[in-house]
């Protein structure tokens, strides 16, 4: 079964897009474990409160409902990226060359097409919530401190997006790979055998502790 996946670079127009849109979504993976961060003190606050001063963190449900679409969405672009969504490894591990290519090129494009409508969906669904004219703008909020919930709604589009880019620069990738007959193309997740990725983790820890020595 095939390990984890690796993303080649060059200096190529295709790679340079793909490190620019890495950038945007490493700060969007940032947010996402800051709002895990902040959920896990969040829950120490409310059950600290509730166990030794009988004040638990009032709208604790609310907070949790505003993050979660932070802690879903937002790192969903960067795992694409890396290739560390779940994936088929069995049948992909088992394709080479034009073949794979094709198979991945078909597989990114039905994502993308899903993506597309997904990204409509919920454009319409945070406008149905946002509105100029209403208090904090939103037509709707949450049940116990009545937070506005369009904030929430809006991250989905949002971090649905930078997915869709993300797609779009691996539908160039793995057609180029295909048209051309490419063994290693760039800005596409290169499929790590168990042997490669021991390899890798070997020399990442070798450097690390060369850089420590220093």
């Amino acid at each position: 079964m095939a390990g984890s996946a690796a993303v080649l670079e060059d200096g190529s127009r295709l790679s340079r897009l793909d490190r620019g849109l890495l950038r945007l979504e490493r700060f969007f993976a940032l947010i996402s474990g800051l709002a895990v961060f902040a959920l896990m003190w969040l829950a120490v606050r409310s059950v600290g409160g509730r166990e030794f001063f009988e004040v638990p963190l009032s709208g604790y449900v609310d907070w949790i409902e505003m993050a979660m679409p932070l802690i879903a969405f937002m790192g969903i672009s960067y795992c694409q990226r890396d290739g560390t969504h779940i994936r088929m490894d069995i049948l992909v591990g088992a394709l080479k060359g034009r073949a794979l290519w094709l198979f991945e090129l078909i597989s990114v494009i039905l994502i993308f097409l899903l993506i597309s409508l997904l990204i409509w969906g919920s454009w319409a669904h945070f406008q149905r919530s946002f509105d100029f004219g209403a208090p904090m703008w939103s037509r709707d909020s949450s049940i116990d401190i009545g937070l506005p919930i369009w904030p929430a709604k809006l991250m989905v589009p949002v971090a649905f997006s930078v997915l869709a880019l993300r797609l779009l620069v691996q539908i160039w990738g793995y057609g180029r790979a295909f048209v051309l007959g490419l063994e290693r193309p760039v800005a596409v997740p290169m499929v790590l055998s168990a042997a490669e990725q021991a390899a890798a983790e070997a020399a990442s820890l070798e450097a690390a502790g060369q850089e420590r020595e220093r």
